[in-house]
């Protein structure tokens, strides 16, 4: 059977339609038009790739891939907008279409009072457009315009608030770094077309042959590996766009765009989309063993010393933010290992936990009138029961506690890289086994701060003491007491911890030990992912109580426990006796400060020297400038020989005769 190409442009196009009603006439259509008609759209994208993804699993369809229209031709080359979409697709459609559904309608009640509340839906929609034309693609052209277009509305999202310095500044962040991963990331592209003559998927991905023994020269006489060189080129894009190290700086900043937008750019949109791409080129990876060891000790880099940045954070989003960081770093790691299918398989249960404690802390700041510093809450879970229940849910989820749809995935990829044999594989497995521990420090370190405790915030009840000169808040001083989300955003909330909760028990079995990915992923060397005879998801997880990753993650529970909920003071001693290590911490190992001055100074430097010794000094002064002043000196002195006297130019004239004959006569002497 076969599917409905009209159902898969739907899927696609009905975002895209939201979109342009909510952006275009949102004066004519108002609030309740943009939300209704961006919400429809999403939701209808959301039940047709249900309904694929029951077709392709349950229904005996086939893999769809064809072509929907010709872009050009140029010579022999032929640029299609087209659709692949199989198991690996329909599950991404799945997770992006339903985790942005959800983010959606939470935004009813998260921008309610903001006056770009048409303009944010409009954005959203787009956004969710983007990355289902990316995920849907069949050609690596499609695939770089959907690259491209989740990058553009994720700037236009992260400085939604442009009248904030700071949310312009995060914006630029953002898209300079990425433009640095999509250089690489072009540069990959256009090593395929060299070698392939194609973009097309099937047709290189069944010709991965062309490759064997092909070489390139980037430095003179040194050859390197064709195979090895379009790999890291493309995984330099992934880094960009998954934030890896050292290109996750613009992530954590990312957090000055409105809560929804970091719970749809960090759970199932833009920072999947390295690891989505990565997973699909798995037949061009598995040619470099250079390549996926390069791609394994970055992904374990990120994992444990981005979650290391975690624990000093105050800032509730950016704690989540840097969690973002670290699981990334797993899903990367066990792509370096050739565990692709556990990488997507954390891409997954990450994408509702991850979207559900975004949403969570976005419950909170409402709830605290914005405030974001978690020193200043405190003792909300009476206030916020649903919040408070799901924040549990979701945290247990991100720790992988056995059971919740974190643990296994994350046991999955920490048993592949302990199994494998690849190079780097032994510090990798050191960096995402002594993460689970930080990760479940900062975890309930940020739910004991947030929730329980005593409450380190005082209400003013209207009386104005905790406002400053300007109208603003003074930190931890509120208006009124915090009180429960309205429905519309903790329905979400409630939405999503179901998955968090049961959807790793249900799809572990045909994900990893099954064979639900089948021909979507390819594999040359299986490096030991679902080496053991899987007897439940009942029994893995039982397995899961006798194994050092829960031990580890149990250690980060107890102790975040004693020290925040029974011994505050404790803290403050360790930061004092740990100085130098948190105050590294705290400056995130000092690359923003090292990018600044390096790159964006110097970038700045270097402009300003082409322009002062290049455009001002060469071309203006020189080249233009010079040149007619130059002719202004020449004019000025043949101006004096036209003298309009008739004795003038005879004499001239008789004076250049005499010269002509006089050179006639030496010549001919001579």
């Amino acid at each position: 059977m076969q599917l409905n190409p009209t159902i898969l442009l739907i899927i696609a196009l009905a975002p895209l339609l939201g979109a342009i009603v909510a952006g275009i006439f949102r004066n004519q259509v108002g609030r309740i038009g943009a939300h209704t008609v961006t919400i429809a759209g999403v939701a209808l994208s959301c039940a047709l790739s249900f309904y694929v993804l029951y077709q392709l699993v349950w229904g005996g369809a086939q893999t769809y891939n064809e072509n929907v229209y010709t872009w050009f031709q140029v010579g022999g080359i032929d640029a299609h907008i087209g659709f692949l979409v199989d198991r690996l697709t329909a599950m991404m459609m799945v997770v992006v279409t339903f985790v942005s559904l959800m983010v959606h309608v939470y935004t009813i009640g998260y921008m309610a009072e903001d006056d770009g509340y048409q303009r944010f839906f409009s954005y959203i929609a787009l956004f969710t457009f983007s990355m289902l034309m990316l995920v849907m693609s069949n050609n690596f052209l499609q695939l770089f315009f959907g690259w491209e277009a989740v990058g553009l509305v994720s700037y236009l999202l992260i400085g939604f608030w442009f009248k904030r310095p700071t949310a312009v500044f995060a914006n630029m962040k953002a898209f300079i770094v990425n433009r640095v991963g999509d250089f690489g990331f072009l540069l990959g592209i256009a090593g395929v077309l060299y070698f392939f003559h194609s973009l097309d998927y099937g047709y290189v991905f069944a010709h991965t042959e062309a490759l064997s023994g092909k070489t390139l020269e980037i430095f003179g006489g040194d050859p390197w590996s064709a195979a090895t060189v379009i790999c890291i080129c493309l995984f330099v894009g992934a880094m960009g766009k998954s934030a890896q190290v050292p290109l996750h700086v613009w992530l954590p900043d990312s957090m000055e765009g409105p809560t929804p937008i970091s719970a749809l750019i960090h759970a199932a949109t833009m920072v999947t989309a390295g690891i989505f791409m990565v997973a699909r080129m798995s037949p061009l990876f598995e040619l470099s063993e250079t390549a996926l060891s390069f791609v394994l000790v970055i992904g374990a880099t990120t994992a444990f010393f981005t979650g290391l940045i975690g624990i000093v954070q105050n800032d509730i989003k950016r704690v989540v933010a840097y969690s973002t960081l670290s699981q990334l770093g797993y899903m990367t790691a066990a792509l370096g290992v050739s565990a692709y299918s556990a990488a997507v398989f954390h891409l997954m249960t990450h994408a509702f936990f991850k979207a559900l404690l975004f949403l969570g802390a976005g419950s909170v700041i409402i709830a605290m009138h914005h405030e974001q510093d978690m020193r200043y809450m405190g003792g909300l879970r009476k206030y916020m029961p649903i919040t408070f229940i799901t924040a549990w849910i979701g945290t247990l989820a991100l720790t992988g506690m056995p059971g919740f749809a974190g643990f296994y995935s994350k046991d999955a990829i920490i048993e592949a890289v302990g199994e494998s044999h690849r190079w780097g594989a032994t510090y990798a497995y050191w960096c995402v086994l002594l993460g689970v521990f930080v990760t479940a420090f900062y975890s309930f370190r940020l739910l004991y701060l947030t929730f329980h405790g005593k409450e380190r915030f005082a209400v003013d009840h209207g009386h104005g003491h905790g406002h400053d000169d300007h109208g603003h808040h003074e930190p931890g001083h509120l208006e009124h007491e915090p009180h429960e989300s309205p429905a519309v955003v903790t329905w979400p909330l409630m939405a999503l911890a179901v998955p968090s909760i049961v959807i790793g028990a249900l799809t572990v079995g045909a994900m990893l030990y099954g064979d639900y990915f089948g021909s979507s992923i390819h594999v040359a060397h299986a490096e030991g992912e679902g080496a053991h005879e899987f007897q439940g998801w009942l029994s893995m997880a039982v397995h899961g109580l006798m194994q050092p990753p829960f031990w580890l993650a149990f250690s980060g529970f107890l102790l975040a426990t004693y020290i925040y909920l029974f011994n505050p003071a404790i803290a403050d001693k360790t930061k004092q006796a740990l100085y130098p290590l948190w105050n590294m911490l705290d400056k995130k190992y000092w690359f923003d400060p090292v990018y600044q001055a390096v790159f964006a100074r110097g970038g700045i430097a270097f402009g300003r020297g082409l322009w002062k010794g290049g455009d001002t000094g060469v071309i203006d002064n020189v080249l233009i400038d010079g040149s007619a002043a130059a002719v202004a000196r020449t004019a000025g002195v043949v101006r004096w020989l036209q003298t309009g006297y008739l004795y003038t130019y005879a004499f001239a004239m008789i004076l250049g005769l005499v010269f002509l004959l006089g050179g006639l006569w030496w010549v001919v002497r001579g």
